[in-house]
């Protein structure tokens, strides 16, 4: 292969026992191990974030199992390049041979080009085998993913990546007819931290790095690749594995949100920085925190509010990076307060009752009566007003509908936790005077 190629597409795997990672998919007894012992290759979707070899097992399975591959790009190739390929595909089943056909980010297809595929897949004429880095559920439309299946691939572990190291360092070295290319040892944590389980930015990195490699001291056909090389090359700064709009970027903001929820500080953190680090903009973070304050703490801890909302005017009036502090104060904060759901599902179960019910009337003496006729109308006769009752409190007085005062609703119900315990006490001592008042059922 030209070395005009990228060193990942020099390094593909030619066989499925050089493949690194994914033992969960080809060990002994997995189900694409099966699927080949059994010399049945199906249609599948491969799931995967970049850099984990999708392509090259996509490649292997079809030449493990004997089958014409040929591939396409969602990126560039539409209906009219599917239509050749069904073609060709025709051709090769007259001569008794099997077609896999491989499209490339298959996410980027459109349903309509999704469905140009269903017939075929139906009918065997092609395997199809997609590679995205996207949910399929949320990708592909239900009728392709029903007669595909979906198969996960992982990231690869830095026991994975450094056994990719070795081979890159290995391979560079024969290209360039050296004893031996090297990493310095200290420089290697720095590299595999930027692969971050991308087999293909390791091997991008390390091809760059090799154009700077140096005479080893201890033999001047060996060369080294030295930290202060690599903290060159690193020193614009890196971006994790971050969709801003992908499923990582969900997966992230699900992780924060239920570290605080489960009061755990260090793991909100963790998420927190983790997502600020991949380039999440921080306002969507402050946003999402105030959310976190109402859903999560709400009345257990009513500072908790106060504190998300700071927090977001002190970060769009200093920015990054100052501000993010702030952020980071108000994501302690909310992990440690005291929790409880109970407004978030009170107000679920209002807004669940008040779609379901009829529009009832307000009650005559809770409306107002701005004008003579409205107050001969008994608008807001016998009304009482609370201020100037015993403890503030109207005891007995009935606020909603008519038709529901008689068993009236409960959607607020506070936990034994935090300040909820005193409005717990507070709304039982109102339901004492209640039962109280003449005419009210104990």
């Amino acid at each position: 292969m030209s070395m005009a190629a990228p060193l990942a597409e020099r390094l593909r795997a030619r066989q499925l026992s050089e493949l690194l990672g994914q033992q969960h998919l080809l060990g002994v007894g997995k189900p694409l191990a099966q699927m080949l012992v059994k010399g049945r290759l199906q249609s599948m979707i491969l799931w995967g974030p970049p850099g984990t070899g999708k392509t090259s097992l996509a490649r292997l399975l079809a030449e493990a199992s004997g089958a014409h591959w040929r591939a396409i790009s969602a990126v560039h190739d539409g209906v009219k390049e599917i239509k050749r390929m069904i073609d060709e595909a025709k051709a090769d089943q007259l001569l008794g041979q099997r077609s896999v056909l491989f499209v490339d980010e298959i996410h980027r297809f459109n349903k309509a080009q999704q469905d140009a595929l269903l017939p075929v897949v139906e009918s065997g004429l092609l395997t199809l085998i997609g590679a995205t880095t996207e949910n399929p559920s949320f990708a592909l439309n239900n009728a392709l993913l029903s007669r595909a299946r979906v198969y996960v691939l992982k990231s690869l572990t830095t026991t994975e990546l450094v056994q990719l190291l070795e081979r890159g360092l290995e391979h560079l070295a024969q290209e360039q007819q050296w004893a031996r290319l090297t990493l310095e040892a200290s420089a290697q944590p720095w590299v595999l931290a930027y692969a971050d389980g991308d087999g293909r930015k390791l091997l991008n990195l390390l091809e760059q790095l090799a154009d700077f490699a140096e005479s080893d001291s201890e033999c001047t056909d060996s060369m080294m690749i030295s930290a202060d090389s690599v903290k060159i090359a690193l020193s614009g700064g890196q971006v994790r594995r971050f969709d801003r709009e992908g499923e990582a970027f969900y997966d992230q903001i699900s992780a924060l949100h239920k570290a605080v929820r489960g009061s755990s500080v260090d793991a909100a953190l963790y998420w927190f920085a983790r997502m600020l680090d991949g380039g999440c903009d921080p306002l969507y973070l402050a946003r999402r925190l105030v959310r976190m304050a109402s859903e999560e703490v709400a009345n257990a801890d009513p500072r908790a509010l106060t504190v998300a909302l700071d927090a977001l005017n002190a970060y769009q009036l200093l920015g990054s990076p100052e501000g993010e502090l702030a952020l980071a104060q108000a994501v302690t904060y909310l992990a440690t307060a005291p929790k409880s759901n109970a407004v978030y599902l009170a107000y679920k179960s209002a807004r669940k009752a008040v779609s379901t019910m009829p529009s009832h009337d307000v009650p005559l003496h809770l409306r107002n009566a701005p004008t003579r006729l409205m107050a001969s109308l008994d608008y807001g006769k016998g009304y009482r007003y609370a201020h100037d009752e015993p403890h503030a409190y109207a005891a007995g007085e009935r606020y909603f509908p008519d038709v529901l005062a008689d068993q009236p609703p409960v959607f607020y119900q506070p936990v034994d936790r935090g300040y909820e315990q005193t409005i717990r006490q507070r709304m039982a001592f109102w339901q004492s005077l209640d039962k109280e008042q003449p005419g009210v059922e104990s």
